[in-house]
């Protein structure tokens, strides 16, 4: 139910996953990609099955840090969906976590311009919409201003924010990470930003960085 409808968002402080194992997903976030204040773990058993419905995705400045963090990611137990290739925007892969969630690291550079490093630009949360007009007008509705839209992609203007968000069609995003598009239950994810607790019209959570 939203509960604050009038308060602006414009910021996500953090994303909370569903997990069985709260510590193991630290060890694995820490080890993987040197993740820690950005993603928040909390113990639940909710029913899910399938694709959940969104990804994750660390954006990078080239190739050896694709790399690099892919390698990692694999040692660290996650399971290969996509392995590291180019294409015709620049280089990427997707992995998946052992709590099941999706993410992709990715770099629009093509060659690498220095040595190789660890080091993630930004990250981004793409919530797989059924109808992505209603989804974006819901987000348009409580502040959000529209960066990208072309098609059944819309990426939102949140420069200040530690974490940016996009709207993919649901069966893109899931053919994108390399995964068949079904799925039900829960989507064992929360995400948490300034702008009070909600739902969106695809069922996905709304907290605050205190919550």
């Amino acid at each position: 139910m939203n509960t604050t409808d009038t308060i602006t968002l414009s910021s996500i402080d953090s994303i909370t996953l569903d997990v069985a194992d709260p510590e193991a997903a630290r060890r694995f976030y820490a080890d993987a990609f040197g993740l820690t204040s950005q993603v928040r773990f909390r113990a639940a058993d909710a029913a899910t099955s399938g694709f959940r419905g969104f990804t994750l995705s660390l954006i990078v400045s080239q190739p050896s840090t694709v790399q690099s963090l892919f390698d990692s990611a694999v040692a660290a137990g996650a399971t290969v969906l996509k392995p590291v290739d180019k294409s015709m925007w620049g280089v990427g892969c997707s992995v998946q976590a052992p709590d099941g969630a999706i993410w992709k690291i990715a770099t629009s550079a093509k060659k690498d311009t220095g040595p190789a490093t660890r080091e993630i630009d930004s990250i981004v949360l793409l919530l797989g919409a059924e109808d992505v007009g209603a989804s974006k007008r819901f987000y348009v509705d409580r502040g959000l201003a529209v960066g990208k839209s072309f098609g059944s992609y819309v990426d939102f203007d949140m420069k200040a924010s530690p974490i940016g968000l996009g709207l993919y069609k649901r069966r893109a995003l899931a053919k994108d990470a390399g995964v068949a598009p079904e799925g039900t239950g829960s989507h064992r994810i929360q995400v948490n930003g300034d702008g009070g607790s909600f739902a969106d019209p695809d069922g996905f959570v709304w907290g605050t960085a205190a919550d």
